[in-house]
């Protein structure tokens, strides 16, 4: 498996009087075709990480490859492009448009991108709702569909400029464990037979068990892998 995603020596400090460290040298490297969960206890530093490497959030030490592209430096309408074109996004509460279609928000990337006509956008908006189940919520707007449609949509949109890595953000943490399970499965086949990234911070062991590797953060700092290992025992058996 290739390295689409490799951080070195990756920290990010909050300046202040008494400046705080959300996440310490991080060295990580996630594959193509591989799903990881980023575990830790709250204030750990999960979502600053998952933020540092969809580039959304800007290291204070380090550096960050994507691909063979050294995103360290770049300039703020460089990297903006970089995450349109190559990352996928999913959040725990959805962001959908409230003004929009299902079909028009999976639309937006597309359109921002500029890459496809409006027809080749709206079909392959169209195959991949039907591809999630969501052929009949596909004119309705969000707040007509259930979480757990929403949280499909959101995937959806998150594939619609095809990026190679998916980074998820407690993509089940407001979901009942039916609609979690559901997502769950998504991401695991998005790894496993389409051969991207996924990367997805969360509480959930169960949700964890899905992912071939699982890495802990505790005070910012990555466990050795025993020492994961054992926190996820303990995590799970709780």
């Amino acid at each position: 498996m290739s390295t689409v995603l490799r951080t070195e020596s990756l920290t990010r400090v909050l300046p202040g009087d008494v400046p705080t460290t959300l996440v310490e040298n991080i060295d990580l490297e996630i594959a193509r075709g591989e799903f990881v969960a980023i575990m830790g206890p709250s204030g750990s530093g999960k979502s600053s990480l998952l933020y540092l490497l969809g580039l959304l959030d800007m290291p204070t030490a380090g550096q960050v490859w994507l691909d063979d592209t050294l995103t360290t430096g770049l300039s703020e309408d460089h990297l903006a492009h970089i995450r349109l074109e190559r990352i996928g996004f999913v959040f725990q509460f959805h962001f959908l448009l409230e003004e929009f279609s299902a079909l028009d928000n999976v639309m937006l990337p597309m359109r921002k991108l500029a890459r496809l006509t409006e027809e080749e956008a709206h079909d392959k908006a169209s195959e991949l709702l039907h591809t999630f189940g969501l052929a009949e919520q596909m004119h309705k707007r969000p707040s007509q569909m259930s979480g757990g449609q929403r949280q499909r949509v959101a995937v959806a949109r998150a594939l619609a400029n095809d990026p190679q890595l998916i980074l998820a953000d407690e993509p089940s943490g407001s979901l009942d464990t039916h609609a979690s399970a559901n997502v769950r499965d998504i991401l695991h086949d998005l790894a496993r037979n389409q051969n991207r990234a996924v990367v997805a911070v969360t509480h959930d062991p169960t949700f964890a068990q899905a992912a071939d590797r699982r890495i802990f953060l505790v005070d910012g700092q990555l466990q050795p892998p025993e020492r994961a290992a054992a926190l996820f025992e303990v995590s799970v058996r709780h």
